[in-house]
């Protein structure tokens, strides 16, 4: 039976009702949270907005179910019952304190070894957060083999505003690459303080945003660009991308060792080129191993590899394939994740200095 307590329809006995609604990753009931707004009684229904902490949010069909179950158990005669969704990805407030700019949350995505799709994986989440609504850019920070504006269908030199430069964008992402700054097949060799600066500068001299998010693409391994970054920028949250095989799960390890060292969140593991040719399981075994999350996997797939050679990312170009209905999910479940990471981390963990 309708509680009495809420018997009224009001605003605030609606309001009294959807503190019932727990939010499935926070934990927590959507009005102590605050994300129940503009509730609005009229002709005897019900319309009210729900803001999410990310328009990739992954639980966005159970928190309908369950608010209009809430509304309905309440208000039996309400009609109609009317719910809208809005979004505001959670800001991590010690990127925008230590960078100055208007970046919400930093994902670095890193592999302990090469050969995995790690970069393939990057570009198609990007796209995939970008398809779902959000402001996104990618930074590439591997400048000995800048591989993401390929992937991105992008080539040119970069304009100059204001002294900054501009990323190039596709696919609704902002991209930036030491790609798009030197001429096609040219070696890069630098030693470790030029590695710092290229970052440094990744990160402060270009007009980026305002962004949900910034996907950073790092080089495979454990070295220079992984300490440099976690110097340069407070990260969000990072993810770790490998094969099924054992030594690549090993390698893995390593790297989630390596954000743990940098204090960076490890948000969980994807398995990637999951199939016939490297089996099945190893990327599910190291989240287990490491306790974190086991996000997904992605099948191989020829045409994954097809669309990255072409700058198509399968996501935009093929979305109903499987391997691109994978990633989406993936992206889902990570933004999710992501905002759990930026809430956990106040202000006051970084010196400001």
């Amino acid at each position: 039976m309708p509680d009495p307590a809420i018997s009224s329809l009001t605003v605030e006995s609606v309001t009294l009702a959807l503190a019932n609604v727990i939010e499935p990753e926070l934990k927590k009931d959507l009005v102590s949270l605050d994300m129940v707004k503009d509730i609005r009684i009229e002709n005897g229904g019900v319309a009210f907005k729900v803001e999410l902490t990310t328009p990739a949010c992954p639980m966005q069909a159970q928190i309908e179910r369950d608010c209009l179950a809430a509304v309905k158990e309440a208000f039996p005669d309400a009609d109609p019952v009317e719910l809208e969704f809005t979004h505001q990805v959670v800001r991590d407030p010690r990127v925008s304190q230590k960078l100055n700019v208007d970046i919400r949350t930093v994902l670095a995505v890193s592999s302990g070894k090469g050969g995995v799709g790690k970069t393939t994986f990057s570009v198609n989440m990007a796209v995939s957060l970008a398809l779902e609504g959000a402001r996104v850019g990618i930074m590439d920070t591997d400048v000995y083999g800048p591989n993401v504006p390929i992937m991105m269908g992008l080539e040119g030199p970069l304009s100059v505003r204001d002294g900054k430069m501009m990323p190039h964008e596709a696919y609704g992402v902002q991209v930036m690459s030491m790609g798009f700054l030197m001429p096609e097949g040219e070696a890069v060799v630098w030693r470790g303080p030029m590695l710092h600066s290229a970052i440094r500068q990744f990160l402060t001299d270009v007009h980026w945003g305002p962004l949900d998010y910034l996907i950073v693409d790092l080089p495979p391994g454990t070295g220079d660009a992984q300490l440099t970054l976690a110097q340069s920028v407070p990260i969000t949250g990072g993810i770790i991308v490998t094969t099924p095989q054992a030594v690549s799960v090993s390698d893995a390890r390593r790297g989630a060792g390596a954000f743990v060292k940098l204090d960076v969140p490890v948000l969980g593991v994807i398995e990637n080129m999951t199939g016939d040719v490297f089996g099945e399981g190893g990327g599910q075994q190291a989240a287990r191993d490491l306790g974190v999350d086991f996000i997904g996997r992605v099948p191989l797939d020829g045409l994954i590899r097809a669309g990255s050679d072409a700058g198509q990312p399968i996501v935009a170009e093929q979305p109903d394939h499987p391997a691109a209905q994978a990633i989406r999910q993936i992206s889902r479940v990570t933004a999710g994740l992501l905002s759990l990471a930026a809430i956990a981390r106040p202000a006051t963990e970084i010196d400001l200095e």
